[in-house]
């Protein structure tokens, strides 16, 4: 069987300016506005929605603010009303159900007077609203009746557009025209099939070449219904392969350290020092990552888990493993306060027994800091806790075999990078945590080729945090609850949003409120600290130690305590004007309360008139403190790009799946790709040819996370 011609010169890679219709000018404003250089990037901006031209509504019939009708009638009267700004132009169209509605237009009043005619029959489409008992659609799409398409009425697609676009001729019905005329020139040989034949079988796909013409050009819901399931698919599909692919190579070109045995360190640990029992996630997650290890490839693996579900002490012991086995380790964090309490914790747990903890940060300067250095060079430092500071070219280890990097989404990838090049010959094992929940589908696109663990139940005997809402003019009662909080000698987190972009007006903002509770509480009886992101950080880092050693009774601060501070004395959060916060924010801030024995609360804190969207994000705070819950839903929300940084990743920018509502299209996408990478990693055989051929031209630009050496 002959391979396709790879280096044939494919039309769809060709300009748009070379279609009939475009132009130069039009291809540099379709360029501009929504990134359509190529045919190709033209046949892939698919409608966002379609009008059902097969159906008209009666105006007796329609029931305002259910979405957008498309009537036929006449028009019976054509005004210009107001003056100024308040200027419109504004019909009347009435159908043969006697009814009548008004047609509104604030825009190109003097272009629009002149093209409709009082007397003729329109067909009309848009969203119906009712004001002062009237029915209206505002800015209406508007065809003559009698020049209307004779062939069979079809779903009519919809495509994003811009004012300049609509100006230019480029709006959605000129972009009818545009996809109409591309048809015109692709042949079936340019839009070859690059899912092998025996999966089409199998999973009963459509064809490629139809299934693209459908998308734009559907006849009925059963062919749109079949071609979005098809591309779909094929889009999931391929970036699946892609990731997999980088991971089969990763594992075939970077060789690891093997940590053979599991040796005296981590049983003494785990048999006299463990300070309690693990769960069962736990116990999971350390088998995985003990796997991995032994393998003699270098470990890429993502941990992720709720706040105070055990991630640090399931880092601690994959530290272990690796001194057993004569290495060194590390463990990275994104502030100094957060590190420091790493090196806090893993000093305490690991007492008495043979190994040395260090701490290293950016504040650690002449003396003391060459100390450590020399020390960790000659192999005397078993665990290196520290800042950005590890990632330095003058921090050098005798053997790093291990290092891990907390809440990994602050760090930018070159900063991991460098983490990677710390030993020779190979890389050390990376361990990536983070506290912030990701969706199952978010977790497999943004971090699909690496191996995932999750630690999905907390430890027993965690008090949960009862969290309540209130709206502004309950101010004084929250007030009233810090009070008691306070008298049972608990401290108080009260959290504010960035209000502004302006620096400026934030720290004004935030000063106001700060004067406002000094008021409330007033000094000597109330100490107060304040933090915020405009602060030197030694200044920050002071504050919050007065917090921790209770020397003040409430920390005021914008969102910089979303990580990092640990201070079990600490029982009531108020996070002031909610609404501005997204999902997942709210749930790691929330996360700061609830880390001692005490019942702890977290009061939400917002104005009284609120969105549907931000009634859905306290609702959901309030009913669940399950992290993953609480990220399928800000998923569900704020679609994928907004969520954990991934947008960096440059995975998903999707064209047609939709990540939160498409988990199972996925999930098949991900076990089909693995298959075919099992049996043939290479994509050698005849009937993978296309495929490779496709994710060799389209899908280079993909990196994955764990190719960053």
């Amino acid at each position: 069987m002959s391979s396709p011609d790879r280096n044939k010169v494919d039309i769809l890679d060709r300009s748009v300016a070379y279609l009939k219709g475009i132009g130069p000018a039009k291809a540099n404003l379709l360029a501009e506005e929504l990134n359509i250089h190529s045919l190709g990037d033209l046949l892939h901006a698919y409608p966002f929605r379609y009008v059902d031209r097969t159906k008209f509504h009666r105006i007796i019939d329609i029931i305002p603010n259910e979405g957008a009708v498309q009537i036929k009638g006449k028009l019976k009267a054509l005004n210009v009303k107001g003056a100024g700004r308040a200027m419109r132009l504004v019909g009347r169209i009435r159908d043969d159900s006697g009814a009548s509605l008004e047609l509104v237009w604030f825009r190109g009043i003097n272009v629009l007077q002149n093209m409709f005619v009082v007397g003729e029959e329109y067909i009309v489409y848009g969203p119906v609203q009712e004001f002062n008992s009237r029915l209206s659609i505002t800015h209406p799409e508007m065809e003559l009746a009698r020049q209307a398409p004779t062939e069979v009425a079809t779903f009519e697609p919809v495509y994003s557009s811009t004012e300049k676009l609509n100006r230019r001729g480029l709006d959605p019905r000129g972009r009818r025209k545009l996809i109409r005329a591309l048809f015109l020139e692709l042949k079936q040989a340019d839009l070859p099939e690059i899912i092998p034949a025996y999966l089409m079988q199998e999973l009963r796909l459509m064809a490629r070449g139809p299934a693209l013409r459908a998308i734009h050009l559907p006849g009925n819901q059963a062919e749109l219904d079949g071609a979005r399931r098809r591309l779909k698919f094929e889009e999931l599909f391929l970036l699946q392969m892609r990731l997999l692919q980088l991971k089969v190579v990763r594992e075939e070109q970077v060789a690891g350290y093997s940590f053979g045995s599991i040796g005296s360190i981590f049983n003494e640990f785990f048999q006299t020092k463990l300070p309690f029992e693990l769960t069962g996630a736990q116990k999971r997650v350390l088998k995985e990552i003990r796997a991995d290890l032994g393998r003699g490839i270098q470990m890429n693996r993502l941990l992720q888990g709720d706040v105070g579900s055990g991630k640090t002490m399931v880092g601690l012991m994959s530290m272990l493993m690796a001194l057993d086995n004569g290495f060194q380790a590390c463990m990275m964090a994104p502030t100094e306060i957060l590190a420091y309490q790493h090196y806090e914790s893993i000093t305490e747990y690991v007492e008495g027994m043979d190994i040395t903890v260090a701490f290293l940060s950016g504040s650690i300067k002449g003396k003391a800091r060459k100390a450590i250095l020399e020390r960790l060079l000659a192999g005397e430092i078993d665990i290196l806790l520290g800042t950005h500071a590890l990632i330095e070219p003058w921090v050098e280890f005798k053997n790093l075999g291990l290092a891990i990097i907390d809440e990994q989404h602050r760090f930018g990838v070159k900063q991991r990078a460098k983490l990677w090049v710390k030993n020779k010959p190979y890389p050390p094992h990376v361990l990536l945590m983070t506290a912030t929940p990701i969706p199952r589908t978010l977790a497999m696109t943004a971090y699909g080729d690496l191996d995932v663990s999750v630690i999905d139940e907390l430890p027993p005997g965690r008090t949960p945090i009862q969290t309540v809402h209130f709206t502004e003019h309950r101010r004084q009662r929250v007030f009233g609850r810090i009070r008691e909080e306070i008298a049972k000698g608990r401290q108080a987190y009260i959290v504010y949003p960035l209000i502004e972009e302006n620096e400026k007006l934030d720290l004004l903002a935030l000063e106001e409120a700060y004067d406002e509770m000094r008021d409330k509480f007033p000094p000597p009886e109330y100490q107060i600290s304040i933090v915020h992101g405009k602060m030197k950080p030694s200044v920050k880092d002071a504050e919050m130690q007065r917090f921790k050693n209770k020397e003040t009774h409430i920390m005021m601060a914008t969102t910089v305590i979303e990580v990092g501070v640990n201070v079990p004395n600490a029982t009531i959060m108020v996070i002031v004007h909610t609404e501005r916060f997204g999902l997942s924010q709210l749930h790691q801030l929330r996360g700061r309360v609830g880390r001692g024995a005490e019942e702890s609360y977290c009061i939400l804190l917002s104005s009284v008139k609120l969105s549907k969207e931000s009634k859905e994000r306290i609702k959901t705070m309030v009913d669940t403190t399950d992290g993953f819950k609480i990220a399928e839903a800000d998923l569900r929300l704020r679609g994928p790009g907004m969520i954990d940084g991934t947008q960096q990743s440059g995975l998903l920018q999707m064209r047609i799946a939709d990540l939160a509502n498409d988990g199972r299209i996925l999930s098949v996408a991900r076990d089909r790709a693995k298959d075919i990478l099992e049996t043939d990693p290479r994509l050698e055989k005849p009937e993978h040819q296309t495929l490779k051929i496709h994710l060799d031209r389209y899908m280079k630009g993909i990196t994955g996370w764990g190719r960053i050496s």
